[in-house]
């Protein structure tokens, strides 16, 4: 969800003084990242699964706080949209069979959170893209109850000017054109975040890793192919997020002026090259100053807060963001992995989280790593192509040039993953029942946008309009994501 914020409008002053502190917190932390010791007794691994609420209908119901209010659980917190909620995973190390029991615990979790939604009128969904959304549901009250999304949304169409232009053709042709006087677009993209604790000397690799994987992320797992009744990319949330925060007149995007969410647009040497990059790129949207001084606390051996260059951060959408925090007042950084959509299944999530993490370690610790070999505008076409084509997307990777993703996957890349996974001490028994579901799941071409797309395909075949297609999709989809089955195994009308 982010930081919470007290205000949302601010002073030229207070912008002023914002910019100060944000330059201040980047000098103390490059100090830090020289001079002192980042926690690092267990490498730990984290998850967030954003989701999102339906009524009887499939059709989103704007009731996410008597949601939250009957599961009562701090895990389960608020997200932008009223129909979003958002499960946070406690930090928890990778060894032995611990995905295992992730799973077992998560499907606990949400058995029980699903069941209480039910009384208060909701179902839970996973899904990158809820695809029976449209734009009316946007024209009442839309957004959580939440100072930050307000000021949030308050400061992109102040930085704008003007409303927001989404415009997304799928790879069929069908095409989305349409104007947005909210960041309630963003709303629609709901994803899982993948948080890979690591050294500071060692980010910079493990970041790199994560690039270069991140568009065959993508075709493995795309789950978002259907947007305001249109068919669209088969991983939409990518275009959308994208063009739904954008703060660039059309002006400045012809002058080249970076959007927000942006895949980046080079190798690094250390995460201090990302924190830079954010501050000398981007003004500021929430300017909230903090009373902390950081060279103080610094030079006491204290660890500062940082709180002006993390919340900086927090408005700089990269796929792959950097992450600097403090637990029992030790302080540590993280590689957080945001490519990912939600769903289908809690065993999917955690198979591409299993592959996930297992090639990142390979590709990390590689003495010629892939970076070194592969342009970083490869790594940035890869990942437009697996967005736009899934699974059907070609790549080009080092030693093989051009290749169909699933190829890549079968032939080099899981293998590197069941390597990695064992150097990460993770039991066979995970490492099989997993990367079997990748295995399979790139054997039979399916994951989750391809298995939208043929069944509303079929149902349309039998006569049904766009809308009741979808709806009957989303009814099937619910059975196969409650039964806890891979994807592939699911069963078209």
């Amino acid at each position: 969800m982010g930081s919470d914020i007290a205000g949302t409008s601010y002073t030229r002053e207070e912008r002023q003084r914002y910019r100060e502190k944000v330059r201040q917190d980047l000098d103390v932390f490059e100090r830090m990242l020289h001079t002192r010791g980042f926690e690092f007794d267990r490498q730990l691994t984290g998850m967030e699964i954003e989701m999102n609420l339906v009524d009887g209908q499939m059709q989103p119901t704007m009731n996410n706080a008597a949601v939250l209010e009957k599961i009562h659980d701090a895990d389960y917190q608020t997200e932008l949209g009223q129909y979003n909620i958002e499960l946070n995973v406690s930090p928890r190390p990778m060894p032995g069979e611990e995905a295992l029991k992730l799973e077992q615990d998560l499907r606990a979790s949400l058995n029980r959170a699903a069941g209480l939604a039910e009384e208060a009128g909701a179902r839970i969904v996973t899904i990158g893209i809820l695809p029976t959304i449209m734009p009316d549901h946007f024209h009442t009250e839309w957004m959580s109850a939440n100072t930050r999304y307000a000021a949030l949304n308050e400061a992109i169409f102040n930085a704008r000017g003007e409303d927001l232009f989404i415009d997304i053709e799928g790879p069929t042709g069908e095409r989305l054109a349409t104007y947005a006087d909210s960041i309630a677009p963003e709303s629609a993209c709901t994803s899982v975040q993948l948080h890979l604790q690591v050294k500071p000397l060692q980010f910079a690799a493990y970041w790199n890793a994560a690039q270069a994987v991140s568009g065959v992320q993508l075709a493995l797992g795309a789950n978002s192919p259907f947007f305001f009744g249109k068919q669209l990319w088969h991983e939409t949330r990518i275009p959308l997020f994208k063009q739904a925060t954008d703060t660039r007149s059309v002006e400045l995007k012809n002058q080249g002026v970076r959007p927000r969410v942006w895949f980046g647009e080079r190798w690094i040497t250390s995460i201090f090259d990302l924190f830079e990059e954010n501050v000398r790129y981007f003004p500021a949207l929430l300017p909230e100053c903090s009373d902390e001084d950081p060279v103080a606390l610094f030079e006491k051996g204290e660890a500062p807060d940082l709180s002006e260059l993390r919340l900086h951060n927090g408005t700089v959408y990269r796929w792959n963001r950097p992450i600097y925090d403090i637990v029992g007042g030790r302080p540590h950084l993280r590689v957080e992995n945001r490519v990912l959509p939600a769903g289908p299944t809690i065993v999917d999530t955690i198979a591409n989280s299993a592959f996930y993490y297992g090639v990142v370690r390979i590709l990390a610790e590689d003495e010629r790593p892939v970076w070194t070999r592969m342009s970083f505008a490869a790594a940035n076409e890869n990942f437009s192509q697996c967005a736009r084509r899934g699974i059907d997307a070609k790549v080009y990777w080092p030693g093989f040039g051009e290749v169909a993703a699933d190829e890549l996957i079968l032939r080099h890349l899981l293998p590197l993953a069941h390597e990695g996974l064992e150097k990460w001490g993770v039991s066979q028994a995970v490492r099989d029942r997993y990367l079997g579901v990748v295995e399979d799941r790139c054997r039979a071409g399916v994951n989750g946008a391809t298995w939208q797309i043929a069944c509303v395909n079929k149902l349309e075949e039998q006569g049904l309009s766009r809308h009741d297609a979808l709806v009957a999709m989303m009814e099937r989809y619910l059975v196969g994501m409650s039964a806890n089955e891979p994807v592939h195994t699911w069963q078209l009308p």
